[in-house]
């Protein structure tokens, strides 16, 4: 069996020109090379996996080819020496290095020190390395690697030519992976790419290893449905037919569109910043100005295009702004889906044009939705019949009074009407304009339950109360323990006036916690006053006293002998 060769190794840059992304620092450093400009300290910072070490190897390299007749066949391996600094940290190791520099190059001009992960030196360390970076000898040259420059003390960086390293861009990286597959014969199709590029943020190393696994599950063909499904990622697809529902008000898809993304494994937090992500790229997507900031293949783009058209800005703005709420409040949610969801609904409503004046937390009621359904019309018919019959004037206007009579003839009424103006014509008048409506729980679930369950969500309820601090009314709904009747009703007892009102105050909350908790639309609640409750009197000392006197005659001889006051 062949050995294999990861690509990272396979395909390090030898050459400047092979490097990705980092232009700038390579020819600026071929430059310094060329006219005999380099320093004799170097720092590269940068993220892992974007070429440091590459380019101090072929800085190494380039730096004594320049003066050698015959360059390709010289060997400057012995004038290159690397040091580990996260294994070699100590003062004895910088200074076994500081030994070693005095010591002139047996082959070319120069001798070559790449420390990595220098920021792992220890403090010490970095003292003794002082002297010999600020005044190295002419014919050395230290390159010093790190991904953490803020853990590098001022001296050294001081002392250093600092370059720093930038991601590499996604269409970088595509690009890069595409002239692999080229070389290795590989066919692969540009979005399965640009997913291995993204998923490798800015990191050239980390694309490689990531291309090396796809290859490995799906061979010489690689399909974006394949490295989707190896990387398990969520596919643009998913968040194009999510924004569709969005856009179109579809509450219960978009609902169960949210499920299956959960069913598949992903966290609904990564699944709300991908949302984000995705109306960013819709936004930038709508002006040709900021279209090459929509790092995206070209059959994605396309996409972007078309979806861009039929999202307005303000919807994208108001859609962006509750998905990142929902990103900030998802840490400390501790119902997390509940949360997503409510956000999803939320920009649902965004365009949705059924109310004028909609809240800025606005969601689509549910019986918008039942009305869609072919199974529910013949149920709804007949509640919106009911309701066109009421006339808002025969509600709200007053009856017209009859022809006006000269005041000083006839001031008297016909038929005994009391006047409107009186207490008893303004409550008649009060009395007509009064329509309830009752709520039609018909279509609702009706679940049986035990007395049990509902004396125990009973207390859980006054226990609520408690927590919220609505002490009053949760002494209320302690003071007796409810009865089940037939027919879903429920039977409570109060002993006085005040408290059986205070309690139909608050009863519409507890119905719907006892309804939504039981499964049961059909629940009443009927409160029964009982004022025969034993009057509890506040007594007096003397009439205490006195009490205790008729149980017992002697206690009255103990006060005269003691001389008490009563």
């Amino acid at each position: 069996m062949e050995h294999f060769i990861v690509s990272a190794r396979k395909y390090r840059p030898k050459n400047f020109e092979d490097v990705v992304g980092q232009k700038a620092i390579t020819n600026t450093l071929e430059s310094a090379i060329k006219n005999n400009h380099l320093a004799q300290a170097l720092l590269f910072t940068g993220p892992r996996g974007v070429g440091k070490t590459s380019c101090a190897r072929i800085l190494a390299k380039k730096i004594n080819q320049q003066d050698a007749a015959n360059a390709e066949e010289e060997d400057f391996a012995f004038n290159i020496f690397e040091l580990d600094a996260a294994s070699n940290n100590s003062v004895d190791d910088i200074r076994s290095l500081t030994d070693q520099v005095r010591i002139p190059p047996q082959t070319g001009k120069y001798k070559v020190y790449i420390i990595d992960e220098v920021h792992m030196l220890s403090q010490a360390a970095f003292n003794a390395f002082l002297k010999t970076l600020e005044e190295p000898p002419a014919h050395a040259i230290f390159i010093l690697a790190t991904t953490e420059k803020h853990k590098i003390i001022p001296t050294i960086l001081s002392r250093c030519q600092i370059f720093d390293f930038k991601r590499i861009g996604v269409l970088d990286a595509k690009n890069y992976l595409k002239t692999i597959c080229e070389k290795e014969n590989i066919t692969a199709e540009d979005d399965a790419l640009h997913i291995i590029a993204q998923k490798a943020d800015g990191a050239m190393r980390d694309a490689l290893s990531i291309f090396d696994r796809v290859v490995s599950f799906s061979g010489k063909n690689l399909t974006r449905d394949a490295v989707t499904e190896n990387l398990n990622v969520l596919d643009y697809d998913t968040y194009f037919g999510m924004t569709d529902l969005l856009l179109a008000n579809k509450i219960p898809e978009v609902l169960n569109a949210f499920n299956v993304v959960l069913a598949k494994g992903f966290e609904g937090h990564h699944f709300i910043n991908g949302l984000a992500s995705h109306f960013r790229d819709l936004l930038v997507a709508k002006d040709k100005a900021t279209l090459e900031l929509l790092e995206v293949g070209d059959n994605a783009k396309k996409k972007y295009l078309t979806q861009a058209t039929k999202a307005s800005i303000p919807f994208l703005m108001q859609a962006i702004g509750k998905a990142n709420d929902c990103d900030l409040n998802y840490r400390a949610s501790k119902n997390q889906r509940l949360l997503v969801e409510l956000s999803l609904m939320q920009i649902a409503s965004i365009t949705f044009d059924g109310e004028k004046k909609k809240p800025a937390n606005y969601i689509i009621p549910a019986t918008f939705f039942q009305a869609l359904s072919p199974a529910k019309k013949q149920v709804i018919k007949p509640v919106e019949k009911k309701i066109e019959t009421v006339k808002i004037s025969q509600i709200v206007e007053p009856p017209k009074p009859a022809a006006a009579k000269p005041v000083l003839k006839n001031r008297g009424r016909s038929n005994n009407q009391p006047s409107k103006f009186s207490l008893k014509g303004f409550n008649q008048q009060n009395n007509k304009k009064k329509v309830v409506v009752e709520e039609n729980f018909d279509n609702h679930p009706k679940a049986d339950f035990t007395e049990k369950k509902l004396q125990s969500l009973w207390k859980e309820y006054t226990a609520q109360l408690n927590k919220k601090g609505e002490r009053s009314m949760a002494s209320i709904v302690g003071t007796d323990i409810p009865k089940l009747e037939a027919g879903f009703k429920i039977s409570f007892t109060v002993p006085n006036k005040l408290m059986q009102d205070q309690f139909k105050k608050g009863r519409p909350k507890l119905l719907n916690f006892l309804r939504e908790k039981l499964n049961n639309f059909g629940i009443v609640i009927s409160v029964n006053l009982n004022e025969t409750v034993e009057k509890k009197f506040a007594y007096t000392p003397q009439e205490k006293f006195n009490k205790l006197k008729e149980k017992n005659p002697l206690l009255e001889k103990l006060r005269q002998t003691f001389e008490l006051d009563f």
